[in-house]
C-alpha cells in the first residue's frame, strides 16, 4: 500500500516549478490531488503531465472568490482534504531603495494572503489529524540583496506555522514549512534573471553539496511531512537546501 492512499491533497501553484513535481510525487505516492495556477493553459499542460488522479481548477490564491469556487469544486468531488501544500506564490528583485508599492502589495497578496487564506478556507474540510504544508525558503532565514520584500513574506510564512500549530492542535492538523534553497525552476531563474549553467556558477561555490537542487527533492520533502511517516512532526520548518542556510 502506497503511503498516501486514499488521501486528498491540494497544491496551490502546482502548474509548474516546486508544486507541479510536488503534485507528481503525492499521486506517485497513493493521493489524489488538486492543482491550481493563474494560467489556464499552464495547468492543463500540468494536469496532462500528471495524468491521472488529479484535477487541475484555474484560479488566482489572492482572489477570495476564486478560492471560494476552489473549495465548492474539491467539495463537489472529494468532500474533504487530507492535505493542503499553500506553494503559490510570486517572486520579483528589487533593491531596498527601489521597491514599489504595486510590488510590495502584489507580493504580500499572493504570498502571504494567498497562504493564509487558502488554509483558513480548507479548514472545514481538513479532516482531524491532517497536514498542512507551507513553501517558505531560506530567504525567510538569510539576508539576501535585492530580496527584501520576498524575504518578509517567507519569513511571515514560517510563523504562520507556529501560531497554526498552536491554533489547530485540538484537531490534531500538524503544520510544517519546508524551506526550499537554491532550486533549479523557472522561477529562480525569473528571479534571479540567469539561466541554469549561470546559477550552477554563481551558487556551487555557496552551496555546501555543490550544486542547485532538484524540484523533487523538494517534492519528496513535502511528501513526507504529508504522511504518517512525520505523525509526531509539527511546528517545524525542514530546509532541503543542500546545507545553504545552515552553516
Amino acid at each position: 500500500m502506497k503511503k498516501l492512499e486514499g488521501k486528498v491533497a491540494l497544491v496551490t501553484g502546482g502548474n509548474s516549478g516546486i508544486g507541479l513535481a510536488t503534485a507528481q510525487q503525492l499521486v506517485a505516492d497513493g493521493a489524489y490531488v488538486f492543482i491550481t495556477g493563474r494560467r489556464q493553459n499552464e495547468l492543463d499542460a500540468a494536469v496532462k503531465q500528471i495524468g491521472t488522479n488529479v484535477t487541475g481548477i484555474q484560479g488566482d490564491v489572492s482572489n477570495l472568490a476564486d478560492l471560494d469556487r476552489l473549495f465548492a469544486a474539491v467539495k463537489a468531488q472529494k468532500r474533504h482534504l487530507d492535505i493542503v501544500f499553500a506553494n503559490a506564490a510570486i517572486a520579483v528583485a528589487a533593491p531596498f531603495g527601489e521597491i514599489t508599492e504595486e510590488a510590495f502589495d502584489q507580493h504580500f497578496a499572493i504570498n502571504v494572503k494567498g497562504a493564509l487564506f487558502t488554509v483558513q478556507k480548507a479548514l472545514p474540510m481538513l479532516r482531524e489529524g491532517a497536514s498542512v504544508i507551507l513553501n517558505a525558503s531560506v530567504v525567510g532565514s538569510k539576508g539576501l540583496e535585492a530580496v527584501s520584500v520576498y524575504s518578509a513574506t517567507k519569513a511571515a510564512l514560517r510563523s504562520f506555522a507556529r501560531t497554526w500549530t498552536a491554533d489547530l492542535k485540538g484537531r490534531r492538523i500538524r503544520v510544517n514549512v519546508v524551506s526550499p534553497g537554491v532550486i533549479d525552476t523557472p522561477g529562480l531563474s525569473g528571479l534571479m534573471n540567469a539561466n541554469h549553467e549561470q546559477l550552477n556558477a554563481a551558487f556551487a561555490e555557496r552551496v555546501p553539496l555543490g550544486r542547485l537542487g532538484h524540484p523533487e527533492e523538494v517534492a519528496k520533502a513535502v511528501s513526507f511531512l504529508a504522511s504518517d511517516e512525520s505523525s509526531y512532526v509539527t511546528g517545524i520548518e525542514l530546509f532541503v537546501d543542500g546545507g545553504l542556510a545552515q552553516i
